[in-house]
């Protein structure tokens, strides 16, 4: 059996051990290289299966048929023109991507298969799809809030789960979410904008991940929520739609296609 090797990007990170960990106990995967931003400290250090830190996309990739990156999105996107020129697969959970890195990132998937999503567990997309669900049944009787809290060291606010979970929402209700979308309350805000989607954050100690839907109606509510005490599952997650997209055409997958939820 042949096995899939996996380049993981951030290798000494969180997330990097963890994918590692996962790529590890994957029966049709191994290790086949691993990447540090130049100058970490530990570039040249072996790790398991013989393979040596790197610190060097263009090098790494020679051992890689698919890619695994929760970084920056600088560095995603770096590392990602680069794995399109030498025609490796790319997982990416980079969030805080802006538009145009976006859509350069769209580009790049007409040269290589690329899954880019903001969460991996299938939890929390069974939880996205719930969200458009309930929120299409419910109708605007029901107003949706979300609430967010994660890590103190996450950079980038709101979470991409809860913009994922606030497109869903959108897409339940029919209506373009940067038009409804709500990120602050200060002040004499007025009543509630109809159709408003509000999203909540939260910052501290070293909280993997929560979230919660709120559908808020008159005399009850509807709450669906989700909470992380670990990084496994985003990582097992990561590594099972690594496997899935090692072979496939050139194109954006959407992750609902992995764990079949269109």
């Amino acid at each position: 059996m042949n096995h899939g090797r996996v380049l993981v990007v951030g290798a000494c990170g969180r997330m990097g051990e963890q994918v590692r960990k996962w790529v590890g106990a994957h029966e049709a995967l191994v290790l086949g290289a691993a990447l540090e931003v130049a100058g970490h400290p530990r570039i040249g250090d072996p790790l398991e299966d013989d393979i040596t830190l790197q610190g060097e996309i263009e090098e790494a990739l020679q051992s890689a048929d698919v890619v695994i990156d929760f970084t920056v999105p600088e560095a995603t996107l770096h590392n990602l023109r680069a794995a399109a020129e030498a025609g490796v697969a790319y997982v990416t959970g980079t969030t805080g991507l802006s538009s145009e890195q976006k859509a350069e990132l769209k580009a790049l998937s007409k040269k290589v298969p690329i899954i880019h999503a903001p969460n991996f567990s299938l939890s929390v997309n069974v939880m996205g799809w719930l969200a458009r669900e309930a929120t299409r049944r419910l109708g605007d009787a029901f107003d949706p809030e979300i609430f967010e809290l994660h890590h103190s060291a996450k950079r980038d606010a709101p979470s991409g789960t809860a913009l994922f979970l606030a497109e869903a929402v959108a897409e339940g209700q029919n209506q373009n979410l940067a038009e409804h979308l709500v990120l602050e309350r200060s002040g004499d805000t007025g009543p509630r904008p109809k159709g408003a989607i509000g999203v909540q954050t939260l910052r501290g100690g070293d909280n993997p991940g929560e979230h919660t839907l709120y559908l808020i109606g008159e005399g009850e509510r509807l709450e669906i929520s989700h909470r992380s005490s670990t990084r496994d599952h985003f990582a097992r997650g990561a590594v099972e739609c690594a496997a899935w997209l090692i072979g496939k055409k050139p194109g954006l997958y959407p992750i609902e296609t992995v764990y079949h939820l269109e």
